[in-house]
């Protein structure tokens, strides 16, 4: 049954009869269409062993379905000027393009047959191996990835589904073959597992018809539920140091587990989290570690509350010289706004920065796509966009104060370093 809100974005919101999900959103911005189809299996679904499995199927999902073959795909969207991203995240292999409105009918179609039927070529995969392989090399290469893939480990453990690289390793990537990838598939991608989100130039009715069309006549079995449990509260700081003494820089990552998207103190931590190192140039620790010392190419603090508690990370990229600074300053700015607390200032003015910023993100179709796939995910509902600034505005001082006694505890922290630097 369709429902509407009356406020805002207003999309609409059908649940088909084989589970898949549908949201549209008519607008006139211009006569284009974006597509944002999303799919319950993430890389969280690697089976065990096999780390980067959901990741190189992302890879060689569009390269041939039981209907159509690569060229045919490729020729069938590149005639219409469309360029399909396929995405992965812990969660989710996302499906997303912008087409013409006239357009919108055949290129759902295709989208819908590369997320459903996927033949997983043996050429095709060879092809996509190799650039994994080659990513992931990239990525050992690299001290900011390597320091966060860390980090991540630390944090969650090396066999987590959050702990583990989402590319996988060398080894896992030349084990998956094309049979194993087809059984993940069909182990893991099912109707009820779909949200499909249409933003633009195309009548909502319209929109849900032509997805009950292609999606309607899609039946799997449920997959079964995959634990993701959440990580044990750290005892004592960590620290580790990956030395790649042929770089020119250090790159720090630090962090701890903080909060899942559905705690109800998400507002508050992401207020504090704003403030802390993203406001302005990079809220406290732009204004310490890079503005005031001059010893950081770049810092910030990134809140990725999830599912489960998801990781707030501190990055920063300095000069050998300067990593043990930097690591002190960073404790110095925690210790600060855990002891003493944000200013009302501060909190007023990143408060005003995040609901100022809302409507730039929601100017194009895509990025109302984008926000209503995210809001579908948490459960966060229809009109979230309306309910958003409200929740911001009701969050108190004393709140974020202690969103930030909660979660900053240099104690606890977990820190690595990568790049030119030992101890």
């Amino acid at each position: 049954m369709a429902t509407s809100i009356q406020a805002g974005l207003a999309p609409r919101r059908v649940a088909l009869g084989n589970g898949a999900v549908v949201i549209a959103k008519e607008t006139h911005k211009t006569p284009a269409v974006a597509l944002h189809v999303a799919v319950r299996a993430g890389s969280i679904i690697d089976p065990p062993g096999l780390p980067g499995a959901a990741f190189l199927l992302s890879r060689v999902i569009d390269r041939g379905t039981t209907t159509r073959t690569a060229d045919r795909i490729a020729e069938e969207l590149d005639s219409r000027g469309i360029s399909l991203a396929v995405t992965v995240n812990r969660h989710q292999i996302s499906a997303s393009c912008t087409c013409l409105a006239e357009d919108f009918d055949d290129v759902l179609t295709i989208v819908a047959d590369i997320l459903i039927a996927p033949s997983v070529p043996d050429g095709e995969l060879a092809t996509r191996k190799g650039e994994v392989i080659t990513a992931i090399r990239q990525d050992q290469d690299n001290p900011a990835i390597r320091a966060v893939e860390s980090l991540m480990a630390l944090l969650y453990g090396a066999a987590h589904p959050y702990g583990r690289p989402q590319k996988g390793t060398i080894e896992s990537v030349e084990a998956l073959s094309a049979a194993r990838l087809r059984d993940l598939h069909r182990e893991r991608f099912a109707p009820g597992e779909l949200t499909a989100v249409v933003v633009g130039e195309v009548d909502a009715a319209r929109a849900i018809d032509s997805a009950e069309r292609v999606f309607g006549g899609w039946h799997a079995a449920p997959p079964r539920p995959v634990d993701v449990p959440a990580p044990a509260r750290a005892a004592s700081r960590r620290r580790l140091v990956v030395p790649m003494m042929n770089k020119a820089q250090a790159d720090i990552a630090y962090g701890f587990v903080s909060i899942s998207r559905g705690d109800p103190a998400y507002y508050a931590t992401w207020l504090m989290n704003n403030a802390l190192g993203q406001y302005a140039l990079g809220g406290r620790l732009g204004d310490n570690i890079r503005e005031r010392q001059g010893m950081a190419y770049y810092v910030s603090s990134i809140l990725d509350a999830n599912v489960i508690p998801g990781p707030l990370l501190v990055r920063a990229g300095v000069s050998a010289a300067n990593v043990d600074r930097a690591i002190a300053a960073i404790d110095y700015e925690l210790t600060q706004i855990r002891t003493e607390g944000l200013t009302p200032k501060e909190l007023n003015e990143t408060r005003q920065f995040l609901i100022g910023a809302m409507p730039r993100a929601l100017e194009t179709n895509a990025g109302i796509a984008s926000f209503l796939q995210a809001a579908e995910f948490f459960g966060l509902g229809l009109d979230y966009d309306v309910r958003l600034p409200s929740l911001l505005a009701a969050v108190t001082l004393d709140e974020a104060n202690a969103a930030a006694r909660r979660v900053l505890d240099p104690d606890r922290a977990a820190v690595v370093v990568a790049g030119p630097y030992q101890e």
